[in-house]
């Protein structure tokens, strides 16, 4: 990834946080080394390498993955997180949709 992607999606990301922290309950957070937005004390996303990382319905995450631009995150344990999914930049004009279904997925009572 070139350093002006990495800014790109940092900006983005900004962008997209600058959104949620208007509403109620969200929150940021540090997570990796970087900024993760939370709703009730429960981070829904961050930016992770220059990628936007979501927490999502496990089979959300897997229809994603099935498209481009989509992996299953792994923070480097080698065990891919089965309700995470990083985003490309590639598909930087889903991630404030993306990011908007984590945030509910993340606030709903299970």
């Amino acid at each position: 990834m070139t350093k002006t992607t990495q800014r790109n999606a940092e900006t983005l990301f900004n962008d997209i946080s600058e959104s949620f922290l208007a509403t109620p309950n969200v929150t940021t957070a540090k997570m990796f080394g970087g900024s993760a937005l939370k709703v009730s004390n429960k981070v829904f996303a961050c930016l992770y390498k220059g990628k936007l990382v979501l927490k999502l319905p496990r089979a959300r995450v897997d229809d994603l993955v099935a498209s481009a631009g989509a992996v299953h995150f792994d923070s480097g344990t080698g065990r891919p997180a089965k309700e995470w999914v990083a985003i490309d930049p590639s598909r930087r004009k889903e991630w404030l949709g993306l990011a908007n279904d984590a945030k509910k997925f993340v606030a709903t009572p299970r």
